[in-house]
């Protein structure tokens, strides 16, 4: 097993605004909160969970 975690590279595309209750709040907990920004984050469960749960609104890139 090397050091070097994985990451993924998550982008959003889609806007929060009129939204289920709680999509925005992911986002901003994935370190995302306007349309076109990048973040490089850690590949592990949870973050698997909170992209899938706003996948409409992001692009993921492994």
């Amino acid at each position: 097993m090397s050091d070097h975690k994985k990451t993924v590279k998550v982008t959003q595309l889609g806007s929060p605004i009129g939204r289920k209750p709680g999509q925005k709040e992911t986002l901003i907990g994935l370190g995302l909160n306007k349309r076109h920004r990048t973040r490089e984050l850690e590949d592990t469960p949870s973050v698997r969970g909170m992209i899938r749960k706003v996948a409409h609104l992001v692009k993921v890139e492994d």
